[in-house]
C-alpha cells in the first residue's frame, strides 16, 4: 500500500449521483433493499484519482472497481459521497467487503509504511508504521490478502519480471507498481 491523495470531487457529482441517490435512500429505508448503483459513471474519473492504481495493491488496475471504503451494508448515508469511494482491484474489493475502517485507508497511510522483499515480492511493514498502527497495518495485510496471495504475487511477479526482461523502465514501473519500483532501487543501492 503507499498513500493516496483524495481526488478532487467532480463538478457534477453532486447533481448526477448524491442527490439521486440520497433520494432513492428516503424513498427505500429497508437496508435489505441495498443501493442504487449511481457511481459507476464516475469510475473511470476516480481510477484517474488514483492513477489507475489499486489503492490496496498499488499496482495498475485496467478495469478496477469503485471500492465504498465505509460499506454500503454498514454506512448506507455514506454511498453516495465522493469521500467514500476508492478505486481498487474487483477481487480486493470482495475480500474487503464489510471490514471497513477495520482495514488501513489508502488516504491515511504514512511514506513507506510497506515494502516488497525480493526475490519474494512479499508486502512487508516497515518500521515507519507508527505503533499505534502496525496492529491495524498487520490485520490490513492478512486480511486483504495483500501479503503473498498468489493473486497478488503473480501480478508482482508480471511486472517485476516485464523489469527484468527490459520490457519496462524503472520509471515506467515506478508509474505501474511503484513498491516493486522502490525494492528494485533500495536492492540497486539507490
Amino acid at each position: 500500500m503507499i498513500p493516496f491523495n483524495p481526488p478532487p470531487e467532480p463538478p457534477n457529482f453532486d447533481k448526477e449521483v448524491r442527490q439521486p441517490g440520497n433520494a432513492w435512500l428516503l424513498k427505500n429505508p429497508d437496508p435489505k433493499k441495498g443501493t442504487k448503483n449511481y457511481w459507476s459513471p464516475f469510475k473511470s474519473i476516480l481510477a484517474d484519482g488514483f492513477k489507475n492504481l489499486c489503492g490496496y495493491s498499488a499496482m495498475y488496475e485496467p478495469v478496477g472497481t469503485v471500492d465504498h471504503f465505509l460499506s454500503r451494508d454498514n454506512y448506507r448515508s455514506l454511498a453516495y459521497e465522493w469521500s467514500n469511494l476508492r478505486f481498487a482491484s474487483a477481487w480486493i474489493n470482495s475480500t474487503k467487503g464489510t471490514l471497513d475502517d477495520k482495514v488501513l485507508d489508502p488516504f491515511d497511510l504514512g511514506e513507506h509504511w510497506f515494502e516488497i522483499l525480493l526475490p519474494s515480492l512479499q508486502l512487508v511493514l516497515t518500521d515507519k508504521v507508527p505503533p499505534q498502527q502496525r496492529q491495524k497495518a498487520q490485520f490490513t495485510l492478512e486480511r486483504l490478502r495483500l501479503q503473498d496471495d498468489e493473486r497478488v504475487l503473480r501480478q508482482r511477479q508480471a511486472w517485476y519480471q516485464l523489469y527484468l526482461d527490459k520490457d519496462i523502465t524503472l520509471q515506467g514501473l515506478e508509474k505501474r507498481a511503484p513498491l516493486i519500483a522502490r525494492a528494485i532501487k533500495k536492492q540497486q543501492g539507490a
